[in-house]
């Protein structure tokens, strides 16, 4: 049986069930998401975007579904103390696939006319402004509101445009997701902490789990004139397979900003594939950083496009591998409006057996004039068995722009260990210097400064070969 056509029998048998759960506006798209799927299949390696990572692998293996939206056995409010010290964030979690909002805050308050859970209980307001929401994409899509009926043309349009069979599978097979809108002029001071946790429910008797398939999906909508910054951190409350499928798409308005962070610290059992889309209005800002500390498989997939004059990103990124992890990043910067500046700086260290690879491309349309862009990607092996791929790729078809781009691929500087030994420093010591000097200038690129300190922080005791974990974090023991 090839890879998709388990999928292919999984939707034909259960569609129903899976729409059971499910909102209808999601349910609307799922079909023609399945036949996308069905035409497309799972890209070969002879696609340019999927070179080096074998999609068709990851997903041979018979993971589980939870279809029918049993409840797992975790409370991520009392289990899971992993937030960044002296940050105060707006705290929500995502279990698997699906909002968490038992007995805790829901954010379906005046968007949909609707005070109350839907059995009298009051919604408490949290420490977001008026009309912002953080919350389930299937209770938002599910109430009649001028709100929802807005919220649906934007979860619709990636779903019937895309021409990505990973993306295409999620849609067909997502039945919740998480919600982020913040309405125009609205400035959400306070960073929201979005922790997604991998949790396997127990299907035995002695409480042991599965492999588990999640489908995770994220709408976010920034209006004119807004800002708002969110930090999403993965992380895997057991040791079971996971495979994590992602798709985030962000609307960004005219002079709208949005920082979006991106923090994977789980374990080498767990599969990611994520893409996400990031559509950009005029003189808006975006700041995307996507950081790899400890994994199994990652593919990254973002899609910038930046529509309207005077638009910019800043897009950075950093992955410290060992052992025999993989880690892709495939980055598109598609610049279809003048006066637009980008910014694309990735860094990699990959030891023991594991594989690395960038490939960004940078794309200036027909009067795109005045464009600025510059692409980076600087790669370090610390050992002969690690392997670095990198392609970064100008397309340019304007002739009034500004636009660079390079990778280098190399080892730790000899004269530079020489030196520090030779004033006391041992090499071992000597080496941790030079990769967090050489991981650090990503680091330093993060705006929400608690986050780079904690970071700091991480990215040392990573390279010290520590185990992964976080301070008072009790699931990852």
């Amino acid at each position: 049986m090839s890879s998709e056509q388990q999928y292919i029998e999984l939707y034909e048998q259960c569609r129903d069930l899976i729409c059971a759960h499910s909102a209808d506006v999601m349910n609307a798209v799922r079909d023609a998401a399945f036949e996308d799927f069905k035409r497309q299949g799972f890209p070969t390696r002879k696609v340019e975007r999927y070179k080096y990572t074998d999609i068709q692998k990851l997903f041979e293996p018979d993971y589980g579904l939870n279809l029918n939206r049993l409840e797992i056995p975790v409370d991520p409010y009392e289990a899971f103390r992993c937030d960044v010290p002296n940050l105060s964030t707006s705290l929500y979690f995502v279990v698997n696939d699906a909002f968490y909002n038992r007995g805790k805050e829901q954010e379906i308050r005046k968007a949909t006319g609707r005070r109350d859970s839907g059995n009298g209980e009051r919604i408490p307001q949290g420490h977001l402004p008026e009309g912002v929401i953080v919350g389930s994409l299937r209770e938002h899509l599910s109430y009649p509101s001028p709100l929802t009926s807005y919220l649906s043309h934007y979860y619709s349009k990636l779903a019937k445009t895309s021409d990505d069979a990973v993306t295409a599978l999620n849609t067909m097979l997502a039945q919740d997701g998480l919600l982020v809108y913040v309405p125009k002029n609205v400035q959400v001071d306070r960073a929201i902490q979005i922790i997604n946790i991998l949790k396997a429910p127990s299907l035995n008797r002695e409480g042991r789990g599965g492999s588990l398939m999640v489908n995770r999906r994220v709408l976010i909508i920034v209006e004119e004139g807004a800002s708002v910054r969110l930090l999403f951190c993965d992380h895997a409350a057991d040791d079971h397979p996971f495979l994590a499928t992602q798709v985030i798409e962000a609307y960004v308005g005219e002079n709208a900003s949005l920082d979006l962070y991106c923090l994977e610290e789980t374990h080498y059992k767990n599969v990611r594939v994520s893409n996400v889309y990031i559509d950009q209005q005029r003189s808006s800002r975006v700041n995307h950083n996507v950081i790899t500390l400890h994994n199994g498989v990652t593919r990254n997939r973002l899609d910038l496009t930046l529509n309207g004059e005077g638009a910019e990103c800043f897009c950075n990124g950093c992955v410290i591998g060992d052992k025999g992890q993989h880690v892709d990043n495939n980055t598109l910067i598609d610049h279809q409006a003048s006066h637009c500046t980008s910014r694309e700086l990735y860094k990699y260290v990959m030891g023991d057996q594991s594989v690395g690879a960038f490939a960004g491309r940078v794309l200036v349309r027909h009067g795109a004039q005045k464009t600025s862009s510059e692409e980076v990607n600087q790669n370090l092996c610390t050992s002969r068995e690690a392997r670095m791929y990198t392609q970064p790729m100008l397309e340019i078809y304007a002739d009034d722009v500004k636009c660079s781009h390079g990778s280098t691929v190399g080892q730790l500087n000899d004269a530079a260990l020489f030196y520090m030994q030779q004033r006391g420093i041992s090499e071992k010591e000597a080496r941790l210097l030079l990769e967090l000097a050489f991981i650090n200038e990503v680091v330093d690129q993060i705006q929400l400064i608690p986050l780079r300190d904690r970071l700091r922080y991480l990215v040392e005791k990573r390279f010290r070969g520590e185990l992964n974990k976080c301070e008072g974090c009790k699931l990852c023991k």
